[in-house]
């Protein structure tokens, strides 16, 4: 767990060294884009690919290498087998760079990409945009001259919290991040939070938040820790009243914590949408058709569900992709 988070932070707040075109050469050769193995599954249309429209292509998918992403990847494989296409499977590569690459070069049709991703790492935007749907437009907009074409975005949200367990909020009743400035300043002793050293220092992290709600947390109050202790010590101990959390995270509901709503929109927005190379896309315009149906029903919820099916209950990411995708209709067991 601990090196798939540590993977996960360092592959989307990273704002330096991924460019070059040294480093990126670099990356390709060793981000094994000649490996994969074939989908062998046995389904069939559901409610998305009747009449099979993807009949005779030979499609390649792709994920960064944490357990959403790589369930993500996994579901736009399903769905084009269901759709009667042949497909290789890359998904789990080792770093957003080398994901992103494999679609911008062509050696992947397609993977799931995040917007705050896109617009702050990517295209190099220091200042997010807080409307979630103006930014989608704008990293779609910016990123055709890429060669990738980003399809309609889900409302899966996978930025970053502060959450607090429901035992310790039944004594302060907390909502919103405001009510922690609040509760701050009535009461300076009781909020201590729980965070990476990275989330502590950064702009986007911590410092930036107390900015913008206007709280100012003694040294003392914050405790610095690996992202995978954060989760239990504001569940069982008394260490934290609050934590540092990732909203899509399979512990919240696990550990029975409450996230807080970011009322003054402070975090950036990273909305999950299918990316595609755009050369694919223009041979293949039916993957618009099926996978528009699968983002609009992919939630922040959702995806809480399914993260804890792998990191919590060990299930494989193929089989909670398949379960799910079952489950909802988009497609059968052959």
């Amino acid at each position: 767990m601990r090196t798939r988070r540590a993977a996960r932070r360092a592959a989307r707040r990273a704002r330096t060294a991924l460019a070059g075109g040294a480093a990126l050469a670099l990356v390709l050769a060793g981000c094994g884009l000649k490996s994969g193995s074939p989908m062998v599954d046995d389904v069939v249309p559901g409610s998305v690919g009747q009449g099979q429209p993807l009949d005779g292509a030979s499609l390649t998918v792709t994920s960064k290498n944490f357990s959403e992403n790589i369930i993500l990847g996994q579901m736009i494989g399903l769905i084009f087998k269901a759709a009667g296409a042949e497909v290789l499977d890359r998904t789990n590569l080792p770093s957003s760079i080398s994901a992103r690459e494999a679609v911008i070069q062509g050696d992947a049709d397609a993977e799931y990409e995040y917007t705050g991703t896109g617009w702050i790492t990517y295209l190099g935007h220091a200042k997010p945009i807080a409307d979630p749907l103006e930014q989608w437009k704008a990293v779609r907009d910016a990123d055709l001259r890429n060669g990738v074409t980003w399809l309609r975005p889900s409302t899966l949200n996978n930025t970053y919290a502060l959450a607090i367990s429901r035992r310790n909020n039944a004594r302060y009743h907390l909502r919103t991040l405001s009510d922690v400035a609040a509760l701050a300043k009535k009461n300076p002793s009781a909020v201590t939070v729980c965070v990476e050293n990275e989330f502590a220092s950064r702009d986007d992290g911590l410092p930036g938040m107390e900015k913008a709600y206007g709280m100012s947390l003694p040294a003392t109050n914050i405790k610095k820790m690996d992202a995978g202790i954060i989760y239990t010590q504001i569940s069982k101990s008394g260490s934290c009243l609050l934590g540092e959390v990732f909203t899509t995270d399979g512990r919240i509901k696990a550990m029975d914590l409450e996230v807080l709503e970011d009322d003054k929109h402070f975090f950036p927005n990273y909305n999950a949408a299918p990316v595609v190379h755009t050369p694919t896309l223009e041979k293949y315009p039916e993957i618009r058709g099926l996978l528009d149906p699968l983002s609009a029903r992919l939630t922040t919820e959702v995806a809480q569900d399914l993260n804890a099916r792998v990191d919590v209950d060990g299930q494989d990411p193929h089989e909670v992709a398949k379960d799910w995708l079952i489950e909802e209709g988009f497609i059968k067991e052959g």
